[in-house]
């Protein structure tokens, strides 16, 4: 009794009530509207700029859940729409990544990538198209989405080369990653390197002669290339973010962790997937995808690490990667 009180005085303090953390479930029906405060239910919905109620139900409970453990004291959390399209239709990249601070009552939506998945030529496609994935799982070097809960931790700073800023001058490109430790099916999240970062790299490098740089080899090159961004776009499972953006996420979350839910989960693809091949409407039997993304993909599918790692793990050893070749010199 005298836990659960402390538990209750705590959640009253970051200005929300105490919701007991359940398995999930991909029944909306489960989902109780009258636990989300009201300001925050003015943001609950299926157009722009707004939440689908069962992915933020879920993302409050694994929040409170790791509040009452201890765990998280920081007074934001987050939570991401894996089924919601990349492209909002004018051109912009489409919001489905949210930042929630209930202490001070602020809600915001952001782009971000889903993964990209892959394409095993004549094996098997589970390859997503840049607007809608279709394809989730946890298999390692799969580059796909896994959804679940996660917590996000520590951070590692990385040279990724040198870009253009003048006809005369460059700057040094360091991206920062943040990583996720996930429970359950996303369990696997550091063994496969899964996190945040910017939606930023260096790309078409060449080697460029900078003896005096803290970055050069140890024959005087650094790289150099052309500074691209591709917030919103596909990666490589993880979660990227515009540049932007990512800063203000990640600056939250250093050395004060909070949690991180993505939906869907493999009992929501799976519930999703047997309604449609049953020719019923998923919205109606209680369920949620997102509409636009729904008609573009037919149905989606999870495929489980058991099933597609050995698969990865065989094609990989009949196609072996052919022997690097030398970066060239910058002309």
């Amino acid at each position: 009794m005298r836990l659960r009180t402390a538990l209750r005085s705590v959640a009253k303090s970051l200005g929300f009530c105490l919701l007991a953390f359940s398995a999930s479930t991909p029944s909306i029906a489960a989902q109780r509207q009258s636990d989300i405060p009201e300001w925050l239910g003015a943001y609950v919905g299926e157009g722009d700029g707004q939440i689908a109620q069962p992915i933020l139900q879920r993302a409050r409970a694994l929040y409170m859940r790791k509040v009452s453990e201890g765990k998280v004291r920081n007074p934001c959390y987050f939570a991401m729409d894996a089924t919601r399209p990349n492209d909002a239709g004018d051109g912009k990249s489409g919001g489905r990544f949210y930042i929630v601070c209930e202490a001070t009552q602020t809600f915001r939506v952001v782009s971000s990538g889903h993964g990209s998945g892959r394409d095993l030529k004549g094996v098997v496609d589970f390859g997503n198209g840049r607007m809608c994935a279709r394809n989730f799982g946890n298999a390692m070097d799969s580059n796909l989405t896994a959804g679940g809960s996660y917590m996000t931790e520590e951070t590692k700073t990385t040279f990724k080369g040198y870009y253009p800023i003048s006809q005369t001058k460059d700057a040094a490109y360091l991206r920062t990653f943040l990583q996720f430790d996930g429970e359950g099916e996303t369990a696997n999240a550091r063994q496969r390197a899964i996190g945040g970062h910017a939606a930023a790299k260096v790309a078409g490098i060449c080697m460029k002669r900078d003896p005096q740089s803290p970055y050069a080899n140890r024959d005087g090159y650094v790289p150099l290339g052309k500074l691209v961004e591709y917030a919103g776009g596909r990666s490589d499972g993880c979660t990227s973010w515009a540049a932007s953006d990512a800063n203000q996420i990640i600056s939250m979350v250093k050395d004060n962790p909070t949690t991180l839910y993505i939906y869907p989960e493999s009992a929501d693809i799976n519930a999703v997937a047997k309604a449609v091949a049953a020719g019923r409407s998923p919205s109606k039997a209680g369920l949620y995808w997102n509409d636009s993304c729904l008609k573009a993909i037919g149905a989606p599918k999870f495929w489980p690490k058991e099933t597609l790692e050995p698969i990865i793990a065989q094609y990989k050893q009949d196609h072996p990667a052919p022997p690097s070749r030398p970066i060239p010199i910058c002309q």
